[in-house]
């Protein structure tokens, strides 16, 4: 597909990877259609007007929410591409799994592409997705050398780990409307999924937030400091996650499904590296907790069951990203990204700055 200025249809605008794949477009001459659910909403959308003003594309938002399901037909108005980057992303406070997160992603994923349908333009859809839709748990790798794009996550459900299990059931419905076009020569758009790990890395807004973000929070506060859990989380760079939608959108030999992940690390990895970085006034994790003292007390202390903890801690997580990166992505290493992020956290005074 021709980079030449086109029109692409961002859902989620004001997300956390939203803002950068905007920004590159923008950076890049193309015509932006970003939805929001309020685009009057200043905090949400003021970071997205300013890299407009600056760049050589142009940026339009529109008013839409994944449940209503027409209001996703004028933004697409006349747009080549349609990367849908919103969804749900709750992982404590509800009551009601299946309608904080499962509903909302499964449905708005199938309004938005019902909505691609009847868009005559619309070559390609980029969806993001993620690696919670590869795998479920630690456990999943059990005789595996390293988790690939041939694996799906069919071990999470509404009532263990509704999240992930809100993730993969999108990307499922997704594929089920793609396959539902007419014969490959007579479809009208095809279909790409990005899959990232933990995303990590500089947010073009202090409104934005992550889960990412939340761990740089409680270590650099200490809340912390007493040990961590043996947990490993595939890693990835938010611009390399960016970067990587504009080449499954522009590169017509894009297929499938790519796993977005720079390296494997440890929350006690992300703790050795932040210290590395910015030295011992920190108050930043030192020791693994036991897992068994993580079962006891570890529902105590956030939204996270024994069952979860039996099933993740203590076992290593592998990803075979070769995909991604014959896609073209070079990966930024962990620890130039988490020096980055933490960082803008104590730009942001999210974290007190202190000296040595």
């Amino acid at each position: 597909m021709s980079k030449e200025s086109l029109t692409v249809m961002v859902t989620g605008a004001s997300g956390y990877i939203a803002g950068w794949i905007i920004k590159y477009l923008l950076d890049e001459g193309h015509t932006v259609h970003g939805t929001v659910r309020n685009p009057d909403k200043t905090a949400s959308v003021a970071h997205l007007l300013k890299m407009a003003e600056q760049a050589q594309g142009t940026l339009k938002l529109f008013k839409a929410d994944l449940l209503d399901a027409d209001s996703f037909d004028a933004p697409l108005q006349g747009c080549d591409i349609l990367m849908h980057t919103a969804s749900p992303f709750v992982l404590d406070g509800f009551t009601d799994a299946n309608e904080a997160l499962v509903r909302p992603a499964v449905e708005g994923t199938r309004n938005v592409l019902n909505a691609a349908n009847r868009c005559d333009t619309l070559k390609r859809v980029v969806l993001t997705s993620s690696v919670a839709s590869v795998y479920g748990d630690g456990t999943d790798m059990k005789g595996k050398s390293a988790f690939t794009e041939e694996d799906w996550n069919t071990t999470s459900s509404v009532d263990h780990n509704p999240y992930q299990y809100s993730k993969v059931a999108a990307e499922r419905e997704a594929w089920k409307i793609h396959d539902a076009q007419s014969g490959e020569q007579d479809r009208r758009w095809d279909l790409v999924t990005i899959n990232p790990g933990m995303v990590y890395g500089p947010s073009l807004t202090n409104a934005s937030s992550s889960a990412s973000i939340g761990t740089l929070l409680d270590m650099g506060r200490g809340k912390l400091k007493t040990g961590v859990p043996d947990l490993v989380y595939g890693a990835v760079d938010v611009r390399d996650v960016a970067r990587a939608h504009l080449l499954a959108a522009f590169n017509p030999d894009a297929s499938g499904r790519y796993i977005l992940v720079s390296e494997s690390v440890s929350m006690l990895d992300i703790a050795a590296t932040l210290r590395k970085q910015f030295g011992n006034q920190y108050p930043f994790p030192k020791m693994k907790v036991p897992k068994p003292m993580v079962w006891l007390f570890g529902p105590m202390m956030g939204p996270v069951t024994r069952k979860f903890i039996s099933r993740n801690v203590g076992y290593p997580i592998r990803f075979d990203n070769s995909r991604s990166k014959a896609l073209g992505i070079q990966y930024r290493s962990v620890a130039d990204t988490l020096k980055d992020h933490f960082e803008q956290v104590l730009e942001d005074g999210l974290v007190r700055r202190r000296t040595a």
